[in-house]
């Protein structure tokens, strides 16, 4: 963030024209965002992972399986959708060949159909989701903005004009609030403006990311993530003192603490060697559940309760598809590149 520079944008929409896609060309099929949720909505809960409901021992979510040689047909023969058996049949006007089953009430519509005859011909070439990619650096013209340059790719297609460019009042406010989540004061305002140096706007980036109230600011979303609370839940709902672990989690994003530390210590920074005050504090993340102080509650239900809790949220903050998705998607459990 501190090392970019602002360019100004209509200049530029125009520069970039040239690197744009030509209107009337027509791009490849985007397997991610036009084949995947076809087959996912309509194919894969009969030829999916799943082997309880799967049907005719064709699976569609995996291309080795879906391309196989079936001896008397293959479902998918990249290349040539006249030769595949999945186009034969979901082109079929034979209520006892057309795919979908006409009583699953999942119909494809013509334009879904020439979508899977063209990626088919295309090669029928399957992509992981984009979260299982891992990211190319694109290209960008030198000494374009990163960010204004794909802004602008994507103005241009959407027929679009950029706003013009912010006052330095206006940019400031903006920074400080994404930044601060507070506005500028009035002095931070006059000393923005005058200062005329080549860095100007850097130099507030660097201010503001040096405020405590950065740390303020982005920790909001980890407390959430956590569960963090000042009182126990539950019918009492009592105050409980849980702001010490609440202002380790500031400091800690004001240290710029990484990402490993900072998740190891909250799990168990009390297991360190030599652990200090602070890497048990950390800890606290482990107590953010809530607590029942009602009389008659069994203790032992609840803690078994915390236990869950504290399972759940850790699947949901930080291990995602490892443990929170799984719990319901088979699909997932099975590793599946597609779906």
């Amino acid at each position: 963030m501190g090392g970019m520079k602002l360019s100004p944008l209509p200049i530029m929409v125009s520069l970039l024209i040239p690197a744009l896609v030509a209107v009337g060309d027509t791009p490849p099929i985007d397997f991610a965002r036009q084949i995947q949720p076809i087959l996912a909505e309509k194919c894969i809960l009969c030829h999916g992972p799943d082997e309880r409901t799967r049907e005719a021992d064709l699976r569609l979510d995996l291309r080795n399986a879906a391309i196989a040689d079936r001896g008397d047909a293959t479902a998918i023969l990249p290349g040539n959708p006249n030769a595949s058996e999945l186009v034969r049949r979901i082109e079929s006007h034979d209520p006892d060949v057309r795919m979908p089953p006409t009583d699953a009430d999942n119909a494809l519509t013509g334009e879904e159909r020439k979508l899977l005859r063209r990626w088919i011909k295309e090669g029928a070439h399957y992509k992981k989701h984009w979260a299982f990619i891992a990211p190319q650096r694109p290209d960008v013209p030198q000494g374009l903005n990163p960010i204004d340059y794909f802004v602008a790719q994507r103005l241009q297609t959407e027929g679009l004009n950029p706003s013009p460019l912010a006052e330095r009042p206006e940019l400031l406010r903006r920074l400080t609030l994404d930044l601060t989540g507070l506005p500028p004061s009035v002095d931070e305002i006059d000393a923005f403006l005058a200062d005329s140096s080549a860095d100007a706007y850097h130099k507030q980036v660097e201010r503001l990311l040096a405020s405590e109230h950065y740390g303020e600011r982005w920790a909001r979303w980890w407390m959430d993530a956590a569960r963090y609370a000042d009182s126990d839940g539950y019918e009492k709902d009592l105050p409980r003192e849980q702001w010490p672990w609440r202002d380790w989690v500031i400091s800690a994003f004001n240290r710029d603490l990484p990402y490993d530390q900072f998740i190891t210590e909250q799990l168990a920074g009390d297991l360190l060697p030599a652990a200090t005050q602070d890497q048990q504090v950390a800890t606290g993340f482990l107590r953010n559940g809530m607590v029942n102080e009602e009389g008659a509650i069994l203790a032992e239900e609840f803690r078994v309760e915390g236990l869950i809790d504290r399972m759940d949220c850790l699947g949901k903050a930080v291990l995602g598809l490892t443990l929170a998705c799984t719990q319901c998607h088979q699909r997932l459990r099975s590793n599946l590149p597609c779906l």
